[in-house]
């Protein structure tokens, strides 16, 4: 597809959701801490994003209840991030469509134009192939080698989101 048809989200778009943002579902996320759901997980429920993990194969993960599905959750999220394989993916955008979610969030490594055409055309707004927690913690200054907070103590001010 060409980027006329599928245009990506800037720096600046990304900023944009991740600000006005107040929470997340993390759709495919696992129990499993060497997966990187889980580890993303493990990053955002330390944000002030409600965050929602869906998944039909678990009860609870990192201790929040997990949904089933979009439709199961407590509330609309502003964002959906999709951590399932590509041929999932449309169904997932079209879950999202139908609860009335702001935006879909594509995972490190995952496209799928035309189910993100199907999401522009319904309203959404899309990111693809960016991780959450990466872009999270580099717009609030909180990204180090290896993409996690050291915790170490510096005169850098961390930027507020």
């Amino acid at each position: 597809m060409t980027a006329a048809v599928t245009p990506e989200a800037t720096a600046r778009d990304r900023l944009r959701i991740i600000q006005n943002a107040r929470s997340v579902a993390l759709v495919g996320v696992s129990a499993n801490p060497i997966r990187s759901s889980n580890f993303v997980a493990t990053y955002l429920v330390r944000t002030p994003l409600r965050t929602y993990p869906v998944n039909p194969a678990y009860e609870e993960v990192l201790g929040l209840r997990c949904y089933p599905t979009l439709r199961d959750l407590p509330e609309v999220p502003d964002i959906v991030d999709i951590f399932r394989r590509p041929e999932a993916i449309p169904g997932v955008v079209e879950e999202a469509i139908a609860v009335g979610a702001k935006v879909v969030w594509f995972q490190l490594g995952l496209r799928h134009d035309a189910a993100a055409r199907m999401a522009r055309e319904a309203g959404l707004e899309v990111v693809q192939d960016r991780c959450l927690k990466i872009e999270h913690a580099r717009f609030s200054g909180k990204l180090h080698l290896g993409g996690f907070d050291t915790g170490v103590i510096s005169s850098k001010r961390r930027r507020p989101l």
